[in-house]
């Protein structure tokens, strides 16, 4: 079976048991609690989804939940598969695709990031403006889908300006403070060495992360309006005089999920 047959395949699957989704979420790490907020929800395990690939990392619960919230039916992504697990990128955007061919438009990326702007203290959420691919390697490699995009996709605004201006009036509304940088992708999973960060904040990044960019690349491609959001859950390597451990980024997105539940409600509210 092709890979657009796997989609499609995957797609008729969730047709059939969910309705159709207005917006669709990507919860990163420990942040997988705001799909709880849908109300009259389908829950569909990624284990039951035809060709899904399943979703092993502390913090990512790995279901697909469809429900309803501020008036709009959302598709929540309670988990991810990442670069380092050992996916290509066309499985680490299987999920994505077939978000985008289920008549999704809009596509809000989280994530948990480490901090390399030294202004992001940890908690902070930070609205992603643009991002650097270090993954050195690009989801759209090899032959070109023309059903679902163009071979040479513009990723100009990779990030709508749109979103982000709503992002920024949910965020004063629910007076939950926020900032914007650059998201700059790595292959991982084990964290950046000081040095690294040193280079990344010279490259012009904010924050540093393992996930996100492969799924906003792909979304753009299929022509979806994508909005980014990174919980900043830990200072960057080199930063502090202390070790990183994934223990202190699901802490860190415990302690902040009630705010960015309430940013991301507000977000849905106004699209």
């Amino acid at each position: 079976m092709t890979y657009y047959a796997q989609v499609q395949d995957a797609v008729e699957f969730i047709k059939r048991r969910a309705p159709q989704p207005d917006v669709a979420i990507v919860l990163g790490s420990g942040l997988g609690d705001f799909a709880s907020r849908l109300r009259d929800a389908t829950v569909l395990p990624y284990g039951d989804l035809p060709h899904w690939p399943a979703s092993n990392v502390v913090g990512h619960d790995g279901r697909l939940v469809v429900g309803t919230l501020a008036g709009k039916t959302v598709a929540a992504l309670s988990g991810r598969v990442h670069f380092y697990e050992g996916h290509d990128l066309r499985t680490v955007t299987f999920a994505t695709r077939v978000i985008a061919s289920l008549g999704v438009r809009t596509l809000i990326l989280t994530n948990a990031a480490g901090g390399v702007n030294t202004a992001l203290t940890p908690g902070t959420l930070m609205v992603i403006d643009d991002h650097i691919n270090f993954l050195g390697t690009n989801p759209l490699v090899g032959s070109n889908e023309d059903r679902w995009g163009a071979r040479f996709p513009d990723m100009t605004e990779i990030y709508s300006a749109r979103l982000r201006a709503i992002a920024d009036e949910a965020a004063k509304e629910q007076t939950v403070p926020i900032g914007h940088g650059v998201y700059i992708a790595v292959h991982g999973p084990s964290y950046e060495t000081p040095a690294e960060i040193r280079a990344f904040r010279t490259l012009g990044a904010d924050a540093v992360g393992m996930s996100t960019v492969p799924e906003a690349i792909v979304a753009r491609h299929m022509g979806l309006e994508v909005l980014g959001i990174s919980c900043i859950s830990n200072a960057a390597a080199g930063v502090l005089p202390q070790p990183l451990n994934h223990n202190e980024v699901m802490e860190v997105a415990r302690r902040v999920r009630g705010a960015f539940a309430s940013l991301l409600e507000a977000i849905i509210a106004r699209l």
